[in-house]
């Protein structure tokens, strides 16, 4: 594990990358791989944040299922732009690297065999880094997840209650439960302390609109203030860029309401 390094460019489940592809620069920020010290060794991460200052908001940005790739690597650096350190941990490396993987069921394999312990475990661990060793402000912690990430986001809420806010994008609510998934956010919504915004698709085939209704009845016992957006004619990976399935119009308006919500829970 402590040879492992990001990917560089687009994991190969995605080829070919869209037209519609955001590209951030770096100018104005410190951005690139770092390696974050956990139980077992080290596992990489992608870090942006503002060149000058410090005690930066942290925003923790969790991967979709095909890695810390460019896509996620951008996302950093777009929030690193607004001001955070943005910080993405590669959180599947000890059980495989996904993105030399052409097949995305291959890559399920891989995902599939993660344990939610251990992820929770990682995400602590890079908080822990952010703050001793990248001039973070561990009083304005934030999280985004996508995809796999946004199932992440709603447990990591639960898990962590210094989270000042989360904004899950189009995460899995609901499952069964397994060894290495105990739990799924319909599980600990209800308990919620951590105030989390999920951004989802109406026309998503992966996650019922039902297990959405779910989710927002069970928010409604819960002190978190936490609540749920639908965009009713959008697809799953509404916010990726580099994939057919990007809708600009509610890509954008995803970015200013997570832009939005962090401010006001004070990120």
């Amino acid at each position: 594990m402590t040879t492992a390094i990001l990917t560089t460019g687009f994991t190969l489940a995605v080829q070919p990358i869209s037209v519609s592809v955001i590209k951030t620069d770096t100018q104005g920020l410190v951005a690139g791989e770092v390696k974050i010290p956990v139980k077992d060794g080290e596992i990489p991460a992608y870090r942006a944040q503002p060149e000058t200052g410090e005690n930066f908001p942290v925003i923790l940005v969790i991967q979709e299922i095909f890695g810390v790739h460019e896509h996620i690597q951008d996302i950093t650096r777009r929030l690193a732009k607004l001001g955070y350190l943005a910080i993405a941990p590669e959180l599947f490396i000890r059980q495989g690297d996904v993105s030399k993987l052409s097949k995305i069921d291959e890559i399920r394999l891989i995902v599939a065999k993660v344990p939610d312990a251990q992820v929770l475990s990682d995400l602590d661990a890079t908080v822990d880094w952010a703050v001793k060793s990248s001039k973070g402000n561990g009083n304005r912690l934030g999280i985004t997840g996508f995809c796999w990430g946004g199932r992440i986001t709603w447990l990591y809420a639960a898990h962590n209650s210094n989270l000042k806010a989360g904004v899950a994008w189009y995460g899995r609510l609901v499952g069964d439960a397994t060894e290495l998934q105990p739990k799924h956010p319909i599980d600990v919504v209800s308990k919620l302390t951590v105030p989390v915004l999920g951004l989802y698709g109406g026309q998503d085939t992966g996650i019922p609109l039902n297990t959405v209704e779910q989710v927002q009845e069970q928010l409604k016992s819960s002190s978190s203030k936490s609540e749920i957006i639908v965009y009713p004619d959008a697809p799953h990976a509404f916010f990726a860029d580099y994939r057919p399935s990007y809708r600009e119009k509610e890509a954008l308006d995803g970015w200013q309401r997570l832009q939005n919500w962090l401010k006001q829970q004070g990120v």
